[in-house]
């Protein structure tokens, strides 16, 4: 299909843990036609290491004022990641914008987990550093009382930039019930903890993902050369967002989605909620639909760029070098997930070259990703999306690990589904790329002495 020079477009802004990205998403032909990224860096703030929410703002109207065709831009999406909020004061000044990787928020642990709620009522498991929200809450509420005490408004990450866009505060779910400690997803209630600190009541009205709150502040539209009519939406949660490209037509459909980048999260749809273990770094998300996700996770780019040290491609060939080799990557190499505490090594690594590395850094991942799908119980398809979808040795050695059809989610056309069905646009089929199994006889017996070596 040409393009249409006056089709409507829909500009997704993704604010991720490593890269913030804005594209273009062309609403006839349901593709992404340009797009610009940025890299982000932490910033430093009085009460620590902060969002460089003052860098990534200006970035984002420097970028919509040089996006081509932005007249034809009809809806602005938000996507941010999640264990970030933003604190603004009565005027609309930003007081704080903690960065979850700090490890100060450590210090008041003893304090703060006397007063969470149980992990059976929130479904968010006992995580380090800032990666539960409520813990950035209350060392600002303990060790920067006066800033605290002057805020009138707790916005979580993509409401933050819906309301920079739009000057209008709302709140919305999928954020507030990832692991944040601050929300009850069986009773969709705020956690008595966010209640008794008062907290609860900085949080703006909910609003679903799905709905446009206002439109582009008057101000901005000059300053960027936008329509003034361009909307905005509510926003979503960057691992929810991946995981409503799926949900889509398959509200009732057992499957697992696979969201990867900075994190490897696994989504069970339908799934049991009482098979979430807070040991092992399980949760309940909540979708789009308000309804909770059984979620098991672990930081899969992370540890992938830890194991692999380079940027050499893996090879099925490379696969099965590492396993004739007995060549192993036993977690873990990141601060999160199942095995949390433990410090990762690479045994029989000594002379492994590029390919072998990334080979087994995919290895790993397959692994990893297995059995974060077996805790969950879930017998679905399994449907991948993110930088593990375009990593074919991955989905093959997977497909081949499970027994299952393992689909994978191509290029950005999944992120411009996403982003049209938020705008409010008509959503196309889906394009999903089977995985063929790869034939590795001995990847079994390979499998059962990594779960050996790492479970005993």
């Amino acid at each position: 299909m040409m393009e249409n020079a006056t089709a409507p477009l829909v500009a997704l802004f993704d604010v991720g843990k490593t890269n913030s990205k804005l594209s273009l998403i062309d609403a006839d032909r349901g593709i992404e036609i340009w797009h610009e990224r940025r890299t982000n860096q932490p910033a430093s703030a009085t009460y620590g290491r902060a969002l460089d929410v003052e860098g990534i703002g200006r970035w984002l109207i420097e970028t919509l004022a040089r996006a081509p065709n932005k007249e034809r831009i009809q809806c602005i999406v938000p996507v941010a990641h999640g264990a970030a909020a933003v604190l603004i004061d009565g005027n609309g000044q930003v007081l704080a914008a903690p960065d979850y990787e700090d490890s100060c928020f450590e210090s008041i642990n003893a304090a703060y987990d006397e007063q969470r709620d149980a992990f059976e009522q929130t479904f968010s498991p006992k995580l380090p550093l800032g990666l539960n929200l409520g813990r950035q809450l209350f060392y600002l509420q303990h060790e920067q009382r006066e800033l605290f005490e002057r805020a009138s408004m707790l916005l979580m990450y993509p409401q933050y930039w819906a309301w920079r866009l739009s000057a209008v505060a709302v709140s919305e779910v999928t954020s507030l019930g990832c692991h944040t400690d601050l929300w009850r997803p069986k009773s969709a209630t705020f956690s008595a903890l966010a209640e008794h600190r008062g907290w609860a009541r900085l949080f703006p009205p909910l609003r679903r993902a799905s709905e446009k709150i206002g439109s582009i502040d008057p101000a901005l539209a000059r300053q960027t050369g936008l329509s003034p009519a361009c909307g905005i939406a509510c926003g979503i949660h960057d691992s929810n967002a991946s995981y409503l490209k799926f949900l889509i037509g398959r509200e009732h459909t057992p499957f697992v989605a696979v969201s990867s980048g900075t994190w490897t999260i696994v989504m069970a749809n339908d799934g049991d909620l009482s098979r979430l273990k807070e040991r092992n770094d399980m949760l309940a998300n909540v979708n789009a639909l308000g309804r909770p996700v059984p979620t098991a996770r672990f930081m899969g780019g992370r540890e992938y760029e830890t194991i692999a040290g380079g940027t050499d491609a893996p090879t099925l060939d490379g696969v099965a070098e590492i396993m004739s080799m007995g060549a192993m990557a036993l977690p873990s190499f990141a601060p999160a997930g199942p095995f949390n505490g433990r410090v990762g090594y690479i045994d029989r690594a000594e002379h492994l070259s590029g390919t072998q590395r990334a080979s087994l850094a995919t290895l790993y991942s397959v692994l990893m990703t297995s059995l974060s799908i077996e805790s969950l119980g879930e017998n679905g398809e399994i449907l991948i999306d993110g930088p593990l979808a375009a990593n074919s040795v991955f989905g093959s050695v997977l497909a081949a690990l499970t027994g299952r059809t393992v689909r994978r989610n191509f290029g950005e056309a999944g992120g411009a589904r996403v982003a049209l069905h938020l705008a409010g646009f008509k959503v196309k089929s889906e394009i999903l790329s089977v995985a063929r199994a790869a034939q590795m006889p001995e990847l079994p017996a390979y499998e059962a002495l990594w779960r050996e070596k790492v479970l005993s």
